[in-house]
């Protein structure tokens, strides 16, 4: 993606239920520029430097408000929550108390529900030529869940190949929180039809198997001899078609990895290169899991950035987080939060280019 194609603030600058809308510039002498907007906290664009120096966008979304909201794909860049991921039956319990949630991915409440983080305006509370803080509040009820929750989240350029995001909340009732970063990623440029030849290493030798919900229906597997071992480099493309029910059922990867690390511990996730821009991506994150998804149900209709059409597979999504469906599973690290405890979760995306 050639430079020139810059976002125009004129085209985010507007209300958005009452609340204004902006979009803000974050970047260094060289290396990364962000474009970043507080409408869900999203992520609109993503320049890095390629192997001949020449700045390429590596992630999808769109170049307006207007589109963004009219959007079928509603968590482009965005932040999701209160609980990334999914939730069995929308249904969970706290201290004996159980709580509904509204269904809006079949038989699960995904993502936060039908209005999750990534559709509210966020409060900027901070901002640099490198860093944005930005807050939102979310009242006891919303979308089901209990308690008033304060959630402030920064992203900042920590070093010129190096994108820091840095996640706290604090709640007054008893709640459970999944917060993630639903970036979607081209490393060829976002425009790019497919990411199969993207090249991907995952340390983890684990992942939870799902079933027709794409809910975790046990205790995580081996990916030794699957098409899920990224343990060493694999194209994405290279065993994506497997005919098996895991790859079938969710049209490529959609599947959350256990990383081979400490829970709680800071430590790599994955790496991820294009072999058309020597662009490689490195996600760390201190979560203890990384959901893997292709892209698989985008269409190829709806208006990207600059016109640009994305189809199914034109992307790959690294969202660290904790287990899905973890309020209903006592195996799984909790993802409970109560009162005077702080939650605190970062991730970072490096990005640079090889010969």
């Amino acid at each position: 993606m050639n430079k020139k194609n810059i976002l125009q603030r004129t085209s985010f600058l507007s209300l958005v239920e009452g609340q204004e809308v902006d979009l803000y510039r974050l970047a260094r002498d060289k290396g990364l520029e962000v474009y970043v907007t507080n409408y869900g906290a999203k992520i609109v664009s993503l320049f890095v430097p390629d192997r001949n120096g020449q700045p390429v966008d590596v992630v999808l979304g769109h170049d307006s408000m207007a589109d963004y909201l009219a959007s079928e794909e509603q968590y482009f860049g965005g932040i999701c929550g209160r609980y990334a991921n999914r939730i069995a039956g929308g249904r969970f319990s706290i201290d004996g108390r159980n709580y509904t949630l509204p269904l809006n991915a079949g038989a699960a409440s995904l993502h936060g529900g039908v209005k999750g983080f990534n559709a509210k305006v966020w409060t900027v509370k901070a901002l640099s030529p490198t860093s944005i803080t930005m807050e939102y509040i979310s009242p006891d009820g919303e979308e089901g869940y209990p308690g008033e929750l304060k959630v402030e989240m920064t992203y900042s350029i920590a070093a010129e190949d190096t994108l820091h995001i840095d996640y706290r909340a604090t709640t007054n009732a008893p709640t459970v929180l999944n917060l993630t970063n639903h970036s979607y990623f081209n490393l060829s440029g976002a425009g790019d039809p497919s990411v199969h030849d993207h090249l991907l290493t995952i340390p983890a030798s684990t992942y939870l198997p799902t079933d027709e919900n794409a809910i975790p229906y046990g205790a995580a597997e081996r990916v030794e001899g699957t098409p899920f071992d990224f343990t060493t480099a694999h194209t994405i493309g290279e065993r994506i078609d497997t005919p098996i029910d895991q790859l079938v059922r969710a049209k490529g990867y959609d599947h959350s990895y256990i990383i081979d690390k400490p829970i709680g511990a800071f430590g790599l996730c994955c790496s991820c290169s294009s072999p058309k821009t020597g662009i490689v991506l490195e996600v760390a994150s201190s979560e203890p899991a990384m959901q893997v998804y292709t892209g698989n149900w985008m269409t190829g209709q709806l208006r990207g950035k600059w016109d640009q059409r994305y189809p199914a597979r034109a992307a790959v999504c690294f969202e660290t987080q904790h287990f899905p469906d973890s309020p209903n599973r006592l195996d799984y690290p909790s993802t409970l939060l109560r009162p005077g405890e702080e939650f605190h979760s970062e991730t970072t995306f490096r990005l640079y280019a090889k010969a």
